[in-house]
C-alpha cells in the first residue's frame, strides 16, 4: 500500500462518494469506475464468500423441505441474505457507490482497495447534498490547513493554554449542566492561563508592543470555542451578532427534533426495513431544525439516544425506532 499526502497531510485510506460511470465483474471482485466530481477513480471491491456462492433451488429444496414446513428454511434464509448482499454491492452504471479503503499505485495508476463499499439509494440527492456541505468544512478546518508534527512533552508542558482552555470550558458546561451561553459569560474562567506580566527587553532591544492581555483572553476564548464546534460539543443554532452557543448533549429541543425524524421516517418504506443513514438525518435536521448542526453533534446526539434506549442502530451509520 502507498502512503500520498495532501498539504504535507499523510493519507492512506480515503472514503469516496460518486457514481459509477464504468464496471467490470470478475469471479473473486467487482471493478468500479467512481466519479466523485473530482475525476474518476478505479475501486477494486472484493466479494464475499457469501456472494460467491451459486443458487441451488433444486438441490436445496428438497433436502430442506422438512425445515420449511416448520416454518424456518436456513437455505431459503440464506438466499435471502446473498440477494439482500448482492443487490447493495452490485451496482450499474449512473448509481451512486459509498466506498472506502486504503489507496495503492497499480500499472501507475490509484485506485481503491476497498475495505467497505454499499450502494446508496439517494433519490431526492439528500446525501449528496449533506456530503457535498461537510466536506469542504474538512478541508477547511484539516486538510488545507499545513501540517505539523508538535513535538513530544511531558508533565504540564505538554499540554497548551488552547488545550487547558477547552478542557476547563468542557468540564464547567459539564458540571454545571449549561444549555446555552455567550462568550462573556464563560470569559473570567480562562483568565487565570492570561500571563499578566509584561515581557521585559534586553538593553540593546526596543520594545516591541504585544497583543494586551483582554486581547490574548478573547483570541484563547474564541480559539477553545471554534476547538468546542468542531468536535459538536457547542453549536450554535443561529449565527447572528449575539453569539448565543448551545450546549448539545443539553439541548433537548435537539434530541426531540432527531428522535421525531427518525420516528417519521422509519415509518416510511424506503426506511422501514434498514432505517435511517446519519447523512439522511443530518440534512433533515439541517432543514427542519438549524443549518448550523454538525455532523459531529448530531453523532453526540445520537449516541445519547441509543445510550438511553430511545434509538437503535441497526448497522453502521443507520439507526430506527421500534
Amino acid at each position: 500500500m502507498s502512503i500520498y499526502f495532501y498539504n504535507l497531510h499523510p493519507i492512506y485510506k480515503v472514503d469516496v462518494l460518486g457514481t459509477v460511470v464504468y464496471k467490470r465483474e470478475r469471479e473473486d471482485f467487482f471493478c468500479y469506475g467512481v466519479d466523485d466530481g473530482t475525476g474518476v477513480i478505479n475501486c477494486l471491491c472484493w466479494k464475499t464468500d457469501l456472494m460467491k456462492e451459486e443458487c441451488h433451488p433444486t438441490t436445496s429444496g428438497g433436502k430442506h423441505s422438512d425445515g420449511a414446513r416448520g416454518g424456518f428454511n436456513p437455505v431459503a434464509e440464506l438466499e435471502k441474505l446473498r440477494r439482500a448482499q448482492q443487490s447493495r454491492c452490485h451496482l450499474e452504471i449512473g448509481e451512486l457507490l459509498r466506498v472506502r479503503g486504503p489507496v495503492k499505485t497499480s500499472r501507475q495508476q490509484r485506485e481503491i482497495m476497498a475495505s467497505t463499499f454499499y450502494k446508496v439509494n439517494d433519490p431526492v440527492m439528500a446525501v449528496q447534498i449533506a456530503w457535498m456541505m461537510e466536506v469542504p468544512q474538512l478541508y477547511r478546518l484539516c486538510y488545507d490547513k499545513p501540517f505539523q508534527l508538535q513535538p513530544k512533552e511531558t508533565g504540564d508542558a505538554a499540554i497548551g493554554p488552547l488545550n487547558k482552555a477547552t478542557n476547563i470550558l468542557r468540564d464547567f458546561l459539564k458540571q454545571k449542566s449549561v444549555t446555552s451561553f455567550r462568550p462573556y459569560d464563560v470569559q473570567e474562567l480562562l483568565q487565570p492561563l492570561i500571563s499578566c506580566q509584561p515581557q521585559t527587553a534586553s538593553a540593546d532591544q526596543e520594545p516591541v508592543a504585544g497583543p494586551s492581555a483582554c486581547q490574548q483572553l478573547r483570541q484563547l476564548l474564541k480559539e477553545a470555542l471554534q476547538i468546542l464546534q468542531d468536535n459538536g460539543t457547542v453549536y450554535r443554532k443561529v449565527k447572528s451578532q449575539d453569539e448565543v452557543y448551545h450546549v448539545t448533549a443539553h439541548d433537548k429541543d435537539l434530541l426531540i427534533a432527531v428522535k421525531d425524524i427518525i420516528r417519521e421516517d422509519s415509518k416510511r418504506e424506503k426506511y422501514a426495513e434498514k432505517g435511517c443513514h446519519i447523512m439522511h438525518i443530518l440534512s433533515a435536521v439541517r432543514q427542519r431544525y438549524s443549518l448550523n448542526v454538525s455532523k459531529a453533534a448530531l453523532e453526540l446526539v445520537l449516541k445519547s439516544l441509543e445510550c438511553n434506549s430511545d434509538i437503535v442502530s441497526t448497522s453502521e451509520n443507520y439507526y430506527t425506532m421500534f
